[in-house]
């Protein structure tokens, strides 16, 4: 199953502020944007922190020092990567409580913005595309069964899955892949067996497992990558 990355999703044109930006020109950017932070980049397109309306209100309220995206800054700043899932930019946001990534290239340089709402826009998926994909890639190239084997209803990004299948031990498998993709946002289990497993089934199931847990594990993406993007780095606000 091909799942959307971070670069399908993010915002290309990023708006970006120099250290030296002053607090007024940051404040007209958010408001002509929208958007409630600014990545900081150095001379080479490299973040170096975020301004936030949070980081604006602290200096404004303080009243006191420089009022440069600089000195206003919360650094250093948590990144993402556009290869990465967006599953992997989600638990980074949560892990560092932010809203929004800068997502930068292999050389560090700064080529878009992944927000709260981009990673939305997974849900806004039609159900005939989810239906599609359950079918095709979960049921017969995955688990290698027959298209008519399962009935698949999708409404509003909620799967039910209903027929009756050789063996049990299918069903679980089958829900957890249809959990993974994009845009599902429950799976209901309505599915009936024709009879208990033995030995031979349930070493296929087995299989079958492995190569759903492989399947999951693409979908989630790694820990370690999305760990490398901002480990040991304190939040930024954004």
């Amino acid at each position: 199953m091909r799942h959307r990355s971070v670069a399908d999703l993010m915002t290309p044109t990023a708006v970006a502020v120099q250290p030296g930006t002053p607090f007024k020109e940051i404040a007209r950017l958010l408001d002509e944007y929208g958007i409630t932070a600014v990545p900081v980049v150095d001379e080479e397109n490299r973040p170096v922190g975020v301004v936030s309306e949070a980081d604006l209100l602290r200096r404004h309220t303080a009243k006191d020092g420089p009022s440069t995206a600089e000195a206003m800054m919360s650094s250093p700043v948590v990144t993402a990567r556009p290869s990465w899932t967006a599953v992997e930019a989600a638990r980074l946001m949560e892990r560092h409580r932010v809203k929004r990534l800068p997502v930068v290239d292999a050389e560090g340089r700064l080529i878009g913005v992944l927000s709260r709402s981009d990673l939305l826009q997974l849900f806004l998926r039609r159900d005939r595309s989810i239906q599609e994909e359950i079918r095709e890639d979960v049921v017969v190239r995955i688990l290698r069964l027959s298209p008519s084997a399962v009935h698949i209803d999708v409404e509003e990004g909620r799967v039910t899955l209903s027929g009756t299948l050789d063996r049990p031990g299918l069903g679980p498998i089958l829900v957890r892949l249809c959990e993974t993709v994009d845009g599902v946002v429950e799976v209901a289990d309505r599915l009936a067996y024709e009879e208990a497993e033995g030995a031979e089934d349930a070493a296929e199931d087995t299989e079958n497992a492995a190569r759903a847990e492989g399947a999951a594990e693409g979908s989630a993406g790694g820990e370690g990558a999305a760990g490398d993007g901002g480990a040991g780095q304190r939040p930024t606000g954004v």
